[in-house]
């Protein structure tokens, strides 16, 4: 796809459409880039990857959860939505997809008690989507929420990695999320949470305007190198950035230098190590 409208004089310049996904693709590799969004067909990926299953399993749970009436949101119903939705992908065997599926409705029963039933959030699953000189963007919100006189973006994490500040403050997707739901809903949008399901832990961070404007010229950034390997000939415009994560790589097989920097990794260990079940809360 060309950045530009070549070869007609005076024409405006195309935009480029994306989305935080496809550009954190490109920043983590761009031979992934190519994989996924240029190359048609595009390569065979490799299994499902477990905590993928589970995660979508629970994001599916609660967005249901939501659209429960209100009598009927209740910390057993999002359990029982997390067992209806749960996907059986990844897993080593039966026996521990059954178990990730108990742990997966326990955190998620846990989870809504510390949430407001009645306070109804203004999307869930919401696109929004925003237009500069160079980028039309979009993209999906967890859930965004009305807090007295402001929009409040909200994110699930459901992964083994700990959370701290860095990663709420540094999130483009969260950054881009916010300037587009404030222009979309015409409201001021400048706080963004992640909301760490396994720990409880809720990360937030309020932007300036100029922080949001420094994340947004990133994106701009990354998107226009984007555009121009796509409009490149030079074969080598996508080139492999090998480490340690290429393990966990849909196309692994498909990247010689990613196999020689990390061996495959099983569908499985992307899950938390073993530990004891979570606890069931205490319902009043």
């Amino acid at each position: 796809m060309a950045a530009t409208q070549l070869g007609f004089t005076g024409m405006p310049t195309r935009l480029f459409t994306c989305t935080p996904s496809r550009l954190a693709t490109w920043l983590d590799c761009p031979r992934r880039y190519r994989f996924v969004y240029v190359d048609r067909p595009s390569p065979a990926k490799g299994a499902p990857w477990a905590h993928n299953s589970m995660g979508a399993a629970v994001h599916s749970a609660l967005a249901a959860w939501w659209d429960q009436p209100i009598q009927r949101r209740s910390p057993e119903r999002a359990a029982a939505l997390v067992r209806e939705k749960w996907i059986g992908l990844g897993f080593r065997d039966d026996e521990q997809s059954d178990t990730w599926r108990d742990r997966a409705a326990t955190m998620v029963s846990n989870y809504v008690t510390t949430v407001d039933p009645h306070l109804e959030p203004v999307g869930i699953e919401r696109t929004v989507a925003m237009r500069t000189d160079r980028i039309a963007v979009s993209g999906r919100i967890d859930r965004l929420d009305r807090r007295d006189d402001e929009l409040v973006v909200v994110d699930y994490k459901t992964g083994r990695h700990v959370l701290t500040t860095d990663d709420a403050r540094g999130s483009l997707a969260l950054a881009i999320y916010a300037l587009a739901s404030a222009r979309t809903l015409r409201r001021q949008c400048v706080s963004v949470e992640l909301h760490h399901l396994p720990s409880g832990d809720v990360i937030r961070w309020d932007h300036t305007d100029e922080s949001l404007a420094r994340q947004l010229e990133r994106a701009e950034d990354i998107a226009m190198e984007a555009a121009a390997a796509e409009a490149s000939a030079d074969p080598g415009a996508f080139p492999p950035r090998p480490g340690p994560m290429c393990g966990w790589c849909d196309f692994v097989a498909h990247c010689p230098e990613g196999r020689a920097a990390c061996a495959p990794q099983a569908s499985w260990t992307g899950l938390a190590p073993e530990i004891e079940p979570l606890a069931a809360p205490e319902l009043q």
